[in-house]
């Protein structure tokens, strides 16, 4: 009998837009202000997404964990 449990390396998890804007708090357009080096809102640090298909995004948890981390301190 097999049973479902979740999956024992936490940095293949992905996590897609509408999961990273509630953990994030922030809006979809704010992250990808991160994102965009022309930005005033630029962050070097932030993590880069994941590209899963030919129109889709995601970000790794760990990355997403860590600099949460970074910017606590």
């Amino acid at each position: 009998m097999s049973t479902i449990s979740e999956p024992k390396n936490q940095s293949l998890r992905i996590m897609r837009m509408p999961e990273l804007t509630m953990v994030l708090g922030i809006s979809r357009s704010s992250i990808y202000e991160k994102l965009n080096p022309k930005s005033r809102y630029y962050d070097a640090d932030f993590p880069k997404p994941v590209r899963l298909g030919a129109a889709s995004v995601g970000w790794q948890l760990t990355s997403i964990e860590a600099w949460i981390a970074s910017r606590s301190v």
